[in-house]
């Protein structure tokens, strides 16, 4: 009876810690595999608030695997780009920023000026990147996610899950390791200042490797974290803290549970096993900001199936800019070999041009040495006869 009750104890303790959070939803899963080792309402509907920057650098870190874009390329930012609320680096309208510093801004800082030159560089409008966002996270598995700007900023029709964020940390890591390491990134210089992160999670839990946080009235606190313990990487989803402390209490409590193993795991149940497909609008978690109420999502379909069109539109623009962008570089390539062959030909006509003048000099030297000991004997003739 006592062994019982000692192993009950601990079980409850965390049952009755965990109840103590408002609702929120969360999922980890093992980064090696896609396993789930824990999950509460991880198909619900939620608003991503910043999160949403993760889809934006996904598209971004695409871009530069492709060859479309440099991290070393200059942006210029758009008016409306400028015109972004907080937070942002304060960019004006014109002003130049490299593709690498637009990406530390927007993981170090939340910046939503850089987050929307990023989109526009890539969609040409805002509006157009977020419905290639959208198809792009539809490619990726992300069935029940839907974005509208690259910034996360609200929009009733801008939804996500926690299991489809932690698809696309997945698919973060596993496909782009060289810009993944970005997301470490606990500070940055700008204009000769450093800014630092605003990710209390990557600074203080042991292993953190990243990733992002989020915030609006109507999300709550958001988190999507990554972390490297004795030979294994987890991947951790929460959404809807009351707090921005309570988000950081949720995910160390699931993090640090799921590195004990903790939670009990089905091998054969992974990331993509979960059910998709869910109605239920989003809550609106905080008493702040302008709440326009978002009703039964069905009710909203003319909007939706607007958004599906023109991401479908999107992603044919996408394949056309793919399609635009290798077209120039093997324009450039084929260029370049025209370069270097027609130098390789000046090189070589003139190296035979050289070696036919050296050649001709020879001969005429070659000449006068036989000729000049004739006119020696001829004149030595005329010599003697007179």
């Amino acid at each position: 009876m006592k062994f019982t009750q000692l192993i009950l104890i601990p079980v409850l303790l965390f049952f009755v810690s965990s109840i103590s959070y408002g609702r929120h939803a969360a999922i980890v899963i093992d980064a090696d595999n896609g396993s789930i080792l824990h999950e509460l309402e991880a198909n619900q509907l939620w608003f991503p608030a910043s999160l949403t920057k993760v889809m934006t650098l996904y598209m971004t870190f695409d871009a530069l695997k492709e060859g479309q874009l440099g991290l070393q390329d200059v942006l210029t930012a758009s008016s409306h780009a400028a015109r972004q609320p907080n937070s942002k680096l304060g960019l004006r309208q014109g002003e130049k920023l490299t593709v690498r510093d637009a990406i530390l801004a927007v993981i170090t800082r939340s910046a939503n000026d850089a987050a929307v030159v990023l989109g526009e560089e890539l969609g040409g409008t805002e509006e157009n990147f977020g419905a290639m966002m959208t198809a792009k996270a539809h490619s990726l598995g992300m069935s029940s996610s839907r974005f509208m700007n690259a910034t996360g900023l609200p929009n009733d029709l801008q939804v996500t899950t926690s299991r489809d964020l932690a698809v696309l940390a997945w698919r973060i890591q596993r496909d782009f390791p060289v810009y993944y390491q970005f997301f470490s990134a606990q500070s940055f210089d700008y204009k000769g200042a450093t800014l630092r992160s605003i990710n209390a999670f990557v600074k203080n839990y042991p292993g953190a490797e990243g990733m992002k946080t989020g915030f609006t009235c109507g999300s709550g606190y958001n988190l999507m974290a990554s972390a490297h313990q004795n030979g294994h990487r987890l991947i951790g989803v929460v959404l809807g803290g009351k707090t921005s402390k309570e988000r950081y209490q949720l995910m160390t409590q699931i993090m640090d549970a799921s590195f004990a193993k903790s939670f009990s795991t089905d091998p054969s149940r992974d990331i993509y096993s979960i059910e998709t497909g869910s109605i239920t609008p989003p809550p609106y978690q905080l008493d702040c900001g302008s709440h326009r109420a978002t009703s039964n999502l069905l009710a909203q379909g003319d909007g939706i199936k607007k958004h599906i069109n023109h991401a479908r539109h999107a992603k044919r623009v996408q394949h056309h800019i793919k399609r635009v962008s290798k077209a120039k570089n093997t324009k450039r390539t084929s260029r370049v070999s025209k370069n270097k062959s027609a130098t390789k030909t000046r090189k070589v006509s003139k190296t035979k041009t050289a070696a036919k003048t050296k050649s001709a000099r020879k001969s005429r030297k070659t000449i006068k040495a036989k000729t000049a000991p004739k006119t020696k004997s001829v004149s030595t003739t005329r010599k003697t006869n007179s």
